[in-house]
């Protein structure tokens, strides 16, 4: 039985209105607690905000939407659905690849469709492999879903499970690029199966295989968009939830907590002090540690994932070869994520991640315009440039980068700009990430289930942390499960999960 918070924990507050906040507070109603929210924003989203411009409505945050069963769980504890709020768009495909040789492979989600295109693009033996990669996906995330992502740990013995020798029978604890390497020969088709380890802050070579979960999510529970953007997510949630009951303080950012002894009676704002049994802080972990006062001691220096360079652009043309979701990979491979993760280079030969949302929902820009973002992965400034570097950086970063995707097929694409704007990770440390990555504590083996930094922090009694940093981790899919599981610990009650095949949303991640 893990840990939940002692004494009373009929009044909760939460401190942040992104996408783990709001599956708190959802879940907390759901369990008959009164909940307020507050947000230092002027509304809901967090990372996963929108920003308007020229008629062109801007997603900030996550571009990619899976499991969405984890985001209709946090509506089915009010007793909503997702559906009934959100108009969920089924991308096919899910992406498409474009290689450096000028090869391209749409990624389905569907079995007998992307054995075909991998027959295609790589021939029989890698179409069978595939077949049998898909399988291993699939028995890796039931394996994972209930015992590993879906869980509070209080102790590394709590991974002492059957589901433990489960998952090390079926490759978990190797590497996740060897045991994709076992099913496919294509090298180029691998990529499309090993990428989302750069999600998870570590390279393909050296991440856990158990975090090929994560391929799972995006290869084979299906993708999905939004009507409207990513950002009708967040707005969606806290209308169930203002629905329900919960009081929303938005434009209010925490100044300190109050305490009495171990427990936090207070949330102070700028404005106002709001009372509480309990509190549940989902900012990134420096500023929530600030706010507790303290920052638990751990045996091995925290290591960031790396950031991205994001540039939103509205534009007076497309280039119809765009998917939905693009993934445009350089030549070089390893070479890329060693200077992202060691030596703390800008990528030599960059691998984009190019999403078109107007492919789907023409809404986002005015009549005959189109909407572009370009996610670059780059190092966090723990190991690259530092914040201050990137105040000088971004500009010419910002033309080799036009000149990238120009020599890359999107001819023209600086003089088709009409609308702009160019994410940093001096932005992101301006809105206090550590180490200027959107992508928090990597997933490394040392910061990876009860070694990741947890919800519950000593000598707190009644506080919960919820959100990327902390347990499960980064990603659309577990900050939503980081809220159920920030609830569980107030209420000690634990939802039953839905192991069924779902639909879902970085770094996304990730920004994704």
């Amino acid at each position: 039985m893990t840990r939940t918070i002692a004494g009373p924990t009929d009044h909760v507050v939460v401190v942040g209105a992104g996408l783990a906040g709001l599956a708190t507070t959802l879940h907390l109603l759901g369990a008959g607690r009164r909940v307020t929210v507050v947000e230092r924003g002027p509304g809901p989203g967090g990372r996963a905000g929108q920003m308007l411009r020229g008629g062109y409505r801007i997603d900030t945050g996550p571009t990619v939407l899976t499991m969405p069963d984890i985001a209709d769980e946090a509506f089915a504890a009010v007793g909503e659905s997702l559906r009934a709020r959100v108009d969920l768009i089924p991308l096919h495909p899910a992406y498409r690849a474009r290689f450096a040789d000028d090869s391209t492979l749409d990624v389905h989600t569907d079995a007998e469709t992307m054995e075909a295109e991998v027959e295609r693009f790589a021939g029989p033996a890698d179409a069978a492999g595939y077949r049998k990669l898909r399988q291993w996906l699939e028995q890796l995330y039931h394996a994972e879903r209930r015992r590993f992502l879906d869980a509070n740990f209080d102790s590394p013995l709590h991974l002492l499970t059957p589901d433990l020798a489960r998952l090390a029978a079926l490759g978990g604890f190797g590497r996740w690029d060897a045991r994709v390497a076992r099913h496919l020969r294509d090298e180029r088709l691998r990529r499309v199966f090993c990428f989302q380890a750069l999600y998870a802050g570590v390279p393909p070579a050296r991440a856990l295989a158990a975090y090929a979960v994560i391929a799972y999510m995006d290869t084979v529970a299906g993708v999905y968009f939004p009507r409207g953007g990513m950002h009708a997510l967040p707005t969606a949630l806290a209308d169930a939830a203002a629905t329900a009951g919960a009081t929303f303080h938005y434009g209010q950012e925490v100044t300190h907590l109050e305490r009495a002894g171990e427990r936090v009676t207070a949330v102070v704002t700028e404005r106002q002090r709001i009372a509480c049994d309990a509190v549940v802080l989902t900012p990134d972990l420096p500023v929530t540690y600030r706010l507790l006062g303290r920052t638990p001691r751990r045996p091995v220096r925290t290591r960031h994932s790396p950031s991205a360079v994001l540039w939103h652009a509205g534009c007076d043309r497309t280039w119809p070869e765009l998917a939905h979701h693009t993934l445009s990979f350089g030549r070089a491979w390893r070479r890329t994520f060693h200077e992202l993760t060691r030596t703390g280079e800008l990528m030599s030969d960059p691998s984009l991640l190019i999403t078109r949302p107007t492919a789907t929902d023409p809404s986002l820009a005015p009549p005959g315009r189109h909407l572009h973002y370009v996610l670059a992965p780059c190092p966090n400034t723990d190991i690259g440039p530092s914040a201050t570097d990137w105040h000088d950086l971004a500009p010419r970063y910002r033309e080799s980068l036009l000149r990238e995707l120009d020599r890359r097929g999107l001819s023209g694409i600086a003089a088709a700009v009409e609308e702009e704007c160019l994410v940093t990770p001096a932005d992101w440390t301006a809105q206090g990430h550590a180490a200027g990555t959107p992508f928090a504590t990597a997933h490394t083996f040392a910061q990876t289930g009860p070694f990741r930094p947890r919800n519950l922090v000593r000598g707190t009694a009644n506080a919960v942390l919820a959100g990327c940093g902390t347990t499960p981790g980064v990603g659309v899919p577990p900050v939503l499960l980081s809220g159920k599981l920030a609830a569980a610990r107030i209420t000690g009650t634990r939802p039953r999960a839905r192991l069924g095949r779902g639909s879902r949303p970085p770094l996304a991640g990730a920004l994704p």
